[in-house]
């Protein structure tokens, strides 16, 4: 353990200490008010790790009332407590097992402690490492957490997955060799030898592969890949054997032996799994029940007149004390307040308090004083991130890229559904004439009909892409791996030479059938604006899946956001007919610059071949050329580039405005 910085009751003290922390990984920072405080740099793999928590409180708002009262007045919201005033400290070489009946507060005291998955909660109390008050991002470069439920690709293999890991997680002068190495090595500690080269797989995409206590193992080994100084594990043995579950466990005894920082909430630990454990944190209603060495539990349980059987599991018994029976929750409650109090008030509950207020940073006053530092922004800064931006683009787009080849059913499934819709579209439209008026109406039909079908195609065929990848991102995210405009590019990267080619087959096929505009130029221009169309409403699929929090929710947003615009296409309504109150809805809306685009390249210049055209007769409301056509839609030719780039405009407007959504949920 690096001892506490101890108070400096002298200059010549102070410049003592100075002198050793240039030795050593400390620093001093100077202050506005003539101070200096002493904290520790970014702890490294040299550096000794002391990491504690003060007071940590963790609540959420409910509404107070019956589900209709907030309609009918305000009234305050009450708190709901999680966590309750939990203080703690672990160091290095300990391995700490926080264990509780369901509902205790493991997992919420552990999503705090790593600043993960905290949603909606509110909390108070510190957090120190090596009395540095800590943030996130520092934390992240010197730690690994090990969530409950396991999150992979299922495209890749075991050993891909971790070369993944290792290409954006272990540190910049590592070499290609040293981080394959590490794979291997530690491929072989935790058995995964045999299935290293078989897909992860994914049982609700009918795709097979490994099982699920290898997939637990697989899990558990990216987080050891970079040999992390703490390590937070939330149920490693959760659907392992007891077998698998006493192997992972001995894998975190070792490297807590190593001189790690290991902590891990454990749900029913075996007795064996249990006496491997060096201290237990015991919690009931979100506070603690006891803190301290293994051994020293079953003393402190005996005072309270819980004595353990003999020959019975610790583990087992611990839980079964601090549960609330179902019938008897105001008994069980009472009984649980009285052993917290009791811990609280025990010289052991004082000393586990005293402890982590003592690896705090101390402020030293250049006159002599010195005092506890308040000012918790006062520490070294650095990126989360271990590669370079080039790194991580080539790393992210190779998994993208993969992902989207490894699935071949999908993209023939794709195929299949362009080519049939393009060829039933052509058979229904077939034999229309470009240079017949009575045929004006059907081409334009035809057009909005295959703009409307691009959109709908395009929309739902990414539309689940980044919401059902959203736990794994922010999981990788939160782990410093890679950034979010470098995943957001990569997939849409990735899916664009697809994108593309389904495109240009579903407007190529039922061109000629139909009977567009003949011409090769109109063909070219046709085939680009549908192919800028698919861009764009897959842009539009790419928002709503970034905004949405699930795929059910991103599916059902998809079709009443779409709609609307559809309206406003030029084809159920016209231009000139839109109320004023529902103008800014067209500028919003790719079907009107789509549609118009397409109409204006399919009928500017065309002349039809009828008997009323003739130039010597002139017949009112007669449809005698395209610009006639043009006008009874309100499409303007002279607005043809404009609609280009507007077109252009909603592309990039919408793929931005998808990172930006995506950027909001990585905010901690």
């Amino acid at each position: 353990m690096t001892p506490v910085l101890g108070r400096v009751n002298s200059i010549d003290d102070k410049r003592l200490q100075m002198s050793k922390m240039k030795d050593s990984q400390y620093e001093a920072v100077q202050t506005g008010d003539n101070h200096e405080v002493i904290i520790p740099m970014t702890a490294s793999s040299s550096q000794k790790i002391t990491y504690s928590w003060e007071n940590l409180t963790a609540y959420v708002n409910m509404p107070s009332g019956g589900c209709f009262s907030s309609l009918c007045k305000k009234s305050p919201p009450v708190q709901k407590k999680i966590l309750d005033n939990v203080s703690g400290v672990i160091q290095q070489g300990e391995f700490l097992a926080i264990m509780g009946a369901s509902g205790a507060g493991k997992t919420t005291l552990l999503n705090c402690l790593t600043f993960r998955n905290t949603g909606k909660l509110n909390i108070i109390g510190e957090r120190y490492l090596n009395g540095s008050i800590v943030n996130p991002d520092s934390l992240a470069r010197i730690s690994s957490y090990n969530q409950q439920n396991d999150l992979f690709v299922g495209t890749l293999t075991v050993k891909e997955t971790l070369r993944f890991q290792a290409l954006l997680r272990m540190d910049k002068h590592l070499t290609y060799a040293e981080r394959m190495s590490r794979v291997e090595e530690v491929i072989g500690e935790l058995g995964l030898t045999k299935c290293a080269d078989t897909l992860i797989g994914e049982p609700e995409r009918a795709i097979k592969g490994i099982s699920g206590g290898e997939k637990k193992r697989l899990a558990f080994a990216t987080e050891i890949l970079t040999n992390p100084q703490l390590i937070f594990c939330d149920e490693p043995t959760s659907g392992l054997d007891s077998y698998m579950a006493q192997n992972i466990i001995e894998v975190l005894k070792n490297m807590a032996s190593k001189g790690k920082v290991v902590v891990c909430t454990v749900h029913q630990p075996s007795s064996q799994v249990f006496a491997m454990f060096d201290h237990v944190l015991l919690m009931a209603e979100g506070r603690t029940a006891f803190m301290g060495p293994t051994s020293k539990a079953l003393d402190f349980f005996s005072s309270q007149g819980l004595p353990c059987p003999p020959n019975h599991n610790p583990g087992d018994f611990y839980i079964h004390a601090l549960a609330s029976i179902p019938g008897q929750e105001e008994e069980a409650s009472k009984k649980i307040k009285e052993i917290c109090d009791a811990f609280e008030s025990s010289e052991m509950g004082k000393d586990v308090l005293q402890m982590a207020k003592d690896n705090q940073p101390i402020v030293v006053n250049v006159n002599g004083g010195d005092s506890v530092s308040t000012l918790p922004s006062i520490q070294l800064k650095r990126s989360p991130y271990k590669a370079s931006w080039s790194t991580q683009f080539s790393t992210v787009l190779w998994r993208s890229w993969t992902t989207v080849l490894r699935e071949p059913r999908v993209l023939r499934m794709k195929a299949v559904q362009t080519i049939f819709v393009a060829a039933l579209l052509a058979l229904i439209y077939k034999g229309q004439t470009i240079t017949d008026a009575d045929d004006s109406m059907n081409i334009n039909g035809a057009l909005f009909i295959l703009l409307t079908n691009a959109t709908f195609q395009n929309v739902y065929a990414v539309v689940n892409v980044f919401a059902m990848e959203q736990p794994m991102f922010l999981r990788d995210h939160f782990n410093g791996m890679y950034r979010t405009d470098v995943y957001v590019i990569c997939k849409m990267l990735a899916d664009f030479p697809f994108q593309l080619l389904y495109s240009f087959l579903f407007i190529a096929i039922p061109y000629y059938p139909i009977g567009f505009n003949p011409d090769i130029n109109r063909f070219l221009i046709t085939v680009a604006i549908m192919v800028i169309v698919a861009s764009v409403a897959a842009s539009f699929g790419y928002f709503v899946s970034c905004l949405a929090s699930s795929p059910k929710i991103s599916s059902a947003l998809s079709a009443p956001l779409i709609i609307p615009l559809m309206l406003f296409g030029g084809f159920f309504l016209n231009n000139g007919s839109v109320p004023v109150y529902f103008q800014w809805l067209r500028y919003i809306s790719w079907f009107m610059y789509g549609n118009s685009a397409l109409t204006i390249t399919q009928w500017q210049d065309v002349t039809f071949d009828s008997p009323l055209c003739h130039p010597n007769v002139t017949i009112a409301s007669q449809t005698c050329t395209g610009e006639d056509v043009l006008t009874s839609l309100n499409f303007e030719p002279i607005y043809f580039y404009r609609d280009i780039g507007c077109l252009f405009a909603l592309m990039f407007g919408f793929r931005f405005c998808a990172y930006l959504a995506l950027l909001k949920k990585t905010s901690r």
